[in-house]
């Protein structure tokens, strides 16, 4: 994936200005594709110049005008052809799996701050998402009728997507507590 694909799927969900879409690279699409803000700005610039995006200033009180982006067709197509196009399933480069394992040839102990400091990291992320989840997607209930209407597929699949996150943090977190388990009895066992 490249960064307009992320960029598109963000102004498709809600237009806004660069400022705007650097925040939600930075609360949520960031945890799965991140960005700086000067790449996003350089980014947008080339995608409105490739007529990916279209940009309309917007006067504001009190502060300089902004320039709100959407999609045009061009990017719109652009990220339908993605979409369609089969990929690679993403091969994971974890550094500290590759540090535990060297562990073995030095002194396992010495790893176990490092690796709960990634826990604390991880359970941070985890305790994020859970409010993002409780925030943006209350639980209902599965008795009541539906007034709503038809399912809200940007609703469902930003959902689906967010439970994925909360899966793979939990599943971390698991993984990370036997890590710990094993440094520990290697450590007791020196």
């Amino acid at each position: 994936m490249a960064i307009e694909h992320a960029i598109l799927v963000s102004l498709l969900e809600k237009p806004g200005s660069g400022y705007e879409l650097a925040r939600r690279f930075e609360r949520s699409i960031g945890y799965f594709w991140t960005a700086s803000h000067q790449q996003i700005y350089r980014v947008l610039k080339r995608m409105e110049g490739d007529g990916w995006v279209d940009v309309r200033d917007v006067p504001q009180q009190g502060r300089p005008d902004k320039k709100e982006y959407t999609v045009a067709d061009l990017g719109q197509a652009v990220l339908s052809s993605w979409i369609h196009e089969p990929i690679e399933p993403e091969s994971i480069r974890h550094d500290l799996a590759v540090k535990i394992r060297g562990a073995a040839f030095d002194d396992p102990a010495a790893l176990i701050h490092e690796v709960e400091r990634h826990r604390r990291a991880h359970t941070e992320r985890l305790a994020h998402y859970l409010a993002g989840e409780q925030r943006d997607f209350p639980a209902r209930d599965e008795d009541a009728p539906d007034a709503s209407g038809p399912p809200d597929a940007g609703r469902e699949l930003q959902h689906v997507v967010l439970r994925g996150g909360i899966a793979y943090e939990r599943m971390t977190l698991a993984w990370l507590d036997d890590v710990l388990a094993t440094l520990h009895r290697l450590a007791a066992a020196r």
